[in-house]
């Protein structure tokens, strides 16, 4: 290790670009590489490097005369340092001290989760200093930057939408919400609503993405707790319109996103969209003849009405699995009464009628009540099904219609299928992010503003592990694999008296090896 310095002559003077170098074998040919770039210091800073850096080259030992010390993980934090730099998340942060705590949070939010306080307690057995150039920070430095993130998220999406789409703004545009549930009662955007964690009592938030074509997140919204699905759309379509001065969307949203108002506003700035409609929308437009039953099948038909294209198919292998959830519904009811005029017969002084009540009220939590029903016949219970409605709802079994008013030369109805079927990238990300990797609950804040920062962090972490995934997609390990053998790589730390080296193994495990080649990062031999 060395220090080399480059002089250019110029009109305005002379400059001087300053190095820590080394020298290598490679094939055995002697090569060099610079380990930092050190010209941008303070000249005192700079020329103390570079004394201690002669006084290391000067002093004669080897490294069988040190002791090698256990050093801090570092191949997380390298790993996604340079995913941010792919992704360009880390040039829409930014090279301040907010932006570098920002980046440790998304980092944090991979590879520990936890409260804030917990990520401060991790970041110690990490290369943090080293590796993010970040130093000491507690807690409350952490929540200070969600408000700092809450209070920059527009720009820094802005920023990171025109870094990653420079060029070639794209013109599909995915939407999705779900909701994240609370322990507590006290964060300022809670509310009691539709629960999609099935989490019965519980408050929570409502939480809107808006992907790109390839379901790279654009932008994430927090709304109240009882926020409804439809009302969120409104405000993307304005998003993408006044925010990120796009001239040409196609929204698709699922069939509970995209209604009426929606469509009005979609349409009313010559936009277009592409989602679902609803079973009693296709049970109507049947009824108006405009669909045929026999128009769904396996292949896809394509009907147009005033206007408006509808994709219509019929997926066999889901058609199976209602009836299979019916049929086992079904088998449960029975079972269920069969146990129960078992328990009638037994005690003769129960009550048939609140034997009764209790079966029905099974059925209507089922949601068998359209062709299901209970009866009584000789002081016991019977179970009737009503064939006719069950055949009926049977035929729809499987059948689902898309609705857009893309025209024809623009998408063929196998585009506009493929286009909505991409919502699957959406329900991904928040799997990821509330379930798999990133757990963005349990929810840790209170104030309106660190929520939002929270959940923008959320956002963010996902960037990156899209990245990772699809650069390791062909390794038969899983996200969360990929990321403990990342976190499992340490430095050793040389010592000897006043001079301390920080060096990467060299030789790797075979599976982390793979993964550091996937990623295309180049480790340094330093830190």
């Amino acid at each position: 290790m060395y220090i080399q310095q480059y002089h250019r002559k110029k009109k305005t003077g002379v400059y001087t670009t300053t190095y820590i170098a080394e020298s290598y074998r490679e094939n055995g040919k002697v090569k060099r590489r610079h380990l930092s770039n050190i010209t941008h210091l303070p000249d005192e800073l700079r020329q103390a490097i570079c004394k201690t850096v002669e006084e290391f080259q000067n002093r004669s030992f080897s490294f069988d005369q040190m002791s090698p010390l256990q050093g801090k993980s570092c191949g997380a934090l390298l790993a996604f340092l340079h995913l941010a730099k792919q992704t360009r998340v880390l040039k829409a942060l930014g090279n301040s001290r907010q932006g570098k705590l920002a980046l440790f949070q998304i980092i944090a939010r991979i590879v520990c989760q936890g409260s804030r306080l917990y990520s401060v307690e991790w970041s110690k057995t990490q290369a943090v200093r080293e590796v993010l150039k970040l130093k000491y920070f507690d807690e409350d430095d952490l929540y200070n930057n969600l408000d700092w993130l809450r209070e920059n998220q527009e720009k820094i999406e802005q920023i990171l939408f025109k870094l990653r789409h420079k060029g070639s703004i794209p013109t599909i545009y995915l939407y999705d919400i779900t909701s994240s549930y609370l322990e507590g009662a006290q964060n300022e955007l809670a509310a009691y609503g539709y629960n999609r964690d099935k989490k019965r009592g519980k408050m929570q938030i409502v939480i809107g993405l808006l992907c790109d074509d390839k379901g790279y997140p654009v932008s994430v919204e927090v709304f109240n707790g009882n926020t409804t699905d439809s009302t969120t759309v409104i405000g993307q379509v304005e998003k993408l319109a006044k925010r990120f001065r796009v001239k040409n969307v196609v929204m698709v949203g699922d069939r509970g996103m995209i209604k009426s108002k929606a469509i009005e506003k979609i349409s009313s700035v010559n936009w277009h969209y592409i989602t679902a409609i609803t079973k009693a929308q296709i049970e109507k437009l049947i009824r108006k003849d405009v669909f045929q039953l026999e128009l769904f099948t396996d292949e896809l038909v394509e009907v147009e009405d005033e206007g408006i294209r509808y994709v219509l198919h019929r997926n066999p292998i889901r058609a199976e699995e209602i009836q299979m959830n019916r049929s086992s519904k079904l088998d449960h009811i029975e079972s269920l009464c069969k146990d129960r005029n078992q328990y009638l017969q037994q005690h003769p002084r129960a009550r048939i009628a609140t034997a009764q009540k209790v079966l029905q009220a099974k059925i209507n939590k089922l949601k068998l009540t359209d062709w299901v029903s209970i009866d009584t016949e000789e002081g016991l219970l019977k179970v009737i099904i009503d064939d006719k409605i069950l055949s009926e709802l049977e035929l729809l079994d499987g059948c689902y219609a898309i609705k857009s008013n893309v025209s024809d030369d623009d998408a063929k109805a196998e585009q506009l299928h493929s286009r909505y079927k991409d919502l699957s990238m959406v329900e991904q990300a928040f799997r990821t992010c509330k379930q798999s990797i990133e757990e963005i609950r349990p929810i840790y804040v209170r104030k309106e503003t660190r929520t939002r920062g929270h959940v923008f962090v959320c956002m963010l972490a996902y960037i990156l592990v899209k990245q990772m995934a699809e650069l390791c997609s062909s390794l038969p390990l899983t996200r969360k694999g990929i990321i403990s053998q990342l976190n499992q790589l340490q430095y050793v730390l040389y010592q000897e008296k006043k001079v301390e080296l920080k060096i990467l193994p060299k030789q790797l495990q075979p599976e982390l090896e793979e993964i550091i080649n996937r990623l295309k990062l180049k480790l340094p031999t330093y830190l």
